[in-house]
C-alpha cells in the first residue's frame, strides 16, 4: 500500500515568516563573539531576544555552566509528536568578523556556521506561534555551545540528550541544502606518541641499542596504509567507505638530533554498521603491536567527535520533510551522504532519534569569509514551520 503524504500547510504560514525580523535576529547573534567554550554571552543574547518575543525560556546547563543552553517549548497542549529545532551558537577559533548585510547576504563570524540557521529556526518558531499553527504536539527549540571540534566535542548537547531533554525527531539548520543526508560516518581524532627511555642527543652520540622513535612512527604509517586498504573494501552504498588518515607527523627539534619521541595525529571514520568501541580497540591494538615491534612505548589519545549516522527514509520525519520541501520546490529533495559529522550523528548514535540536517545556502564555513543567503534563510524558516505542523500532528507512539 502506498504511504500517503502528510498534509502541508499553505501560504498563511509562509507569510508569518518576517524577513526583516529574521535578519535582525541573525545580525544580533553574529554581533556577539562566541568561540567554542565561550558562547555564554551570545546564549544570553538569544535568551533575551526570545523572552522579548514572549517565549518562556529555560537555561539548562548541560554540564557547561559557563554557557547554559537556551530552550523554548511551543506546546499545542494536545497529544502529538515533539519536533526539535537544534542549533549551536559557538564558532571556530578564528579572527572575529562583525556582521554585514549587503547584496542579499549576511556575512560575519558564524553567519554560515550556524547563527544564520539558528535565526531561521527562531523565525519558524515565531511564525508557528503567531498564527497558532500547531494543531497537536510541540516544538522544542534548543541552542547550545561546545559543538566545534577540537575545542568542543558535543558534550553539552550529549548531556541534555542523556537527560531526556530532546524531541521525538530533530531538524538541524546546518548549511547543507542540496541533498537530504540519510547516512554518514562516525569520526574520531587520534594522537599517537612513540617514546624511548634515553635522552635526546646529537645523532653521532646516540646509543646503538636505543630504539628509533622515528622508525616506530614510519612503521605505524605503513601499518595505517595497510589498514586503509582493508577499510576501503568495506563500503556503504550511501556513506562510502571507512577510512584512517594521518595528517601530522612530528619528531625532534633539529635535523641532527636523535629524538626521544615521535607523535602522529589523524582521523578514523567508520560506517553506521560498525561499533565504535570495536573500532577504537582495533586501533589501539595496532599501536601496541607497532610499539612492541619497535622497542618503544606508546600512548594513544582517542577523541570521538560524533558517532555514525543513519536515517530511515520511511520515518515520519523524512516523509513530512519531503512533502513540505516538494510543496515549495515542486519535487522531493535528492538523498545522499552526510560528508561531515554534526549533532544529527549524536542524536542517532546516543538515543536512536532521527535527525535531518538541512539549512540555508551558505559558504565560508571555518574561515573568516562566512556568508549566508537571506532568501534561503527565509525559505528554511518557512520549511521548518511547515514540517512542524505536519510532523507534530502524528502519534508519538
Amino acid at each position: 500500500m502506498t504511504q500517503r503524504s502528510p498534509e502541508v500547510p499553505g501560504a498563511h504560514l509562509d507569510e508569518a515568516v518576517l524577513r526583516d525580523r529574521l535578519i535582525d535576529t541573525a545580525v544580533r547573534l553574529i554581533e556577539v563573539p562566541s568561540p567554542t567554550g565561550d558562547a555564554g554571552a551570545v546564549a544570553t543574547c538569544l535568551a533575551e531576544i526570545l523572552r522579548a518575543d514572549g517565549f518562556e525560556v529555560e537555561r539548562p546547563a548541560g554540564g557547561h555552566p559557563a554557557a547554559p543552553a537556551v530552550t523554548v517549548r511551543l506546546d499545542s497542549r494536545r497529544p502529538g509528536r515533539t519536533l526539535q529545532f537544534d542549533g549551536h551558537l559557538d564558532t571556530v577559533h578564528l579572527r572575529f568578523v562583525p556582521p554585514r548585510v549587503a547584496d542579499g547576504l549576511i556575512t560575519g563570524s558564524g553567519a554560515a556556521d550556524m547563527k544564520g540557521g539558528v535565526a531561521a529556526a527562531v523565525e519558524a518558531l515565531r511564525a508557528l506561534r503567531d498564527v497558532d499553527a500547531l494543531s497537536a504536539g510541540a516544538v522544542f527549540f534548543v541552542a547550545h555551545d561546545l559543538h566545534e571540534a577540537p575545542w568542543g566535542l558535543g558534550q553539552q548537547l550529549n548531556s541534555m540528550i542523556s537527560a531526556g531533554l530532546h524531541g521525538n525527531a530533530v531538524l538541524i539548520p546546518e548549511p547543507k541544502h542540496d541533498e537530504l543526508p540519510i547516512a554518514g560516518r562516525g569520526a574520531a581524532t587520534w594522537r599517537v606518541t612513540f617514546r624511548r627511555q634515553g635522552a635526546a642527543v646529537h645523532e653521532v652520540m646516540r646509543p646503538r641499542d636505543e630504539p628509533s622513535v622515528i622508525s616506530a612512527g614510519a612503521k605505524f604509517v605503513a601499518a595505517l596504509e595497510t589498514l586503509g586498504e582493508e577499510l576501503a573494501l568495506k563500503r556503504h552504498e550511501i556513506a562510502g567507505s571507512e577510512t584512517v588518515f594521518v595528517g601530522q607527523v612530528h619528531s625532534g627539534e633539529i635535523y641532527n638530533q636523535y629524538p626521544q619521541e615521535c607523535w602522529l595525529e589523524g582521523t578514523r571514520r567508520w560506517l553506521p554498521e560498525s561499533e565504535e568501541r570495536s573500532v577504537e580497540r582495533a586501533f589501539r591494538d595496532l599501536v601496541a603491536t607497532t610499539a612492541a615491534g619497535s622497542g618503544t612505548s606508546a600512548e594513544v589519545a582517542w577523541s570521538t567527535v560524533r558517532g555514525a549516522f543513519a536515517l530511515d527514509i520511511h520515518d515520519p520525519l523524512v516523509t513530512c520533510f519531503q512533502a513540505a520541501y516538494a510543496a515549495h520546490a515542486g519535487r522531493p529533495l535528492a538523498t545522499g551522504a552526510k560528508p561531515f559529522v554534526d549533532d544529527g550523528n549524536s542524536f542517532w548514535a546516543l538515543a536512536g532519534i532521527p535527525a535531518i540536517t538541512h539549512g540555508p545556502k551558505a559558504g565560508g564555513q571555518h574561515t573568516v569569509n562566512e556568508w549566508v543567503s537571506i532568501d534561503d534563510l527565509v525559505r528554511v524558516a518557512q520549511l521548518y514551520a511547515r514540517i512542524a505542523v505536519a510532523y507534530c500532528q502524528g502519534n508519538s507512539a
